[in-house]
């Protein structure tokens, strides 16, 4: 008997523009898909809007083109994924304390996270997949694929 893939209880997809009130528009987005599982905590819901934030505005300001924010939840975990037209990985990078040149954003992802997933989709871009854990510990595993 072959296993079967956790069943989705819910997928919602919405396109990213990249205007003005692109991010605000995410973080809502993402605030009530949260709000409306039943039993998530507030360090969820945090660590969620952390989560689109960083995808979010790394998808804004790297990649020209269209995006989208995927929100799914499964048994015991929600996943926050963004795609955009890079094909380009993220790359950790050493957090600058004396200017606002960032460096902060794929660390955070990865430490929230219980998976981080990265799938190219070449020539068409790239999807960044976050992991959050509903009832679990987290752990600090990180997929590339």
């Amino acid at each position: 008997m072959d296993a079967q893939p956790d069943p989705l209880t819910r997928v919602e997809r919405w396109p990213l523009d990249g205007g003005p009130g692109t991010l605000a528009r995410a973080r809502d987005r993402t605030r009530e898909f949260l709000d409306a599982l039943p039993g998530v905590s507030q360090t969820v819901l945090q660590d969620g809007l952390i989560l689109v934030t960083e995808l979010v505005s790394n998808a804004m300001r790297h990649a020209p083109g269209p995006a989208a924010l995927e929100l799914a939840d499964r048994p015991g975990e929600v996943t926050i994924a963004v795609s955009d037209s890079s094909t380009r990985l993220p790359e950790p990078r050493a957090a600058d304390l004396t200017a606002a040149d960032g460096g902060f954003g794929w660390h955070l992802v990865q430490r929230l996270s219980q998976a981080v997933r990265v799938q190219l989709d070449p020539p068409h871009g790239k999807t960044v997949s976050a992991t959050l854990a509903l009832d679990l510990p987290r752990s600090r595993e990180t997929m590339a694929g």
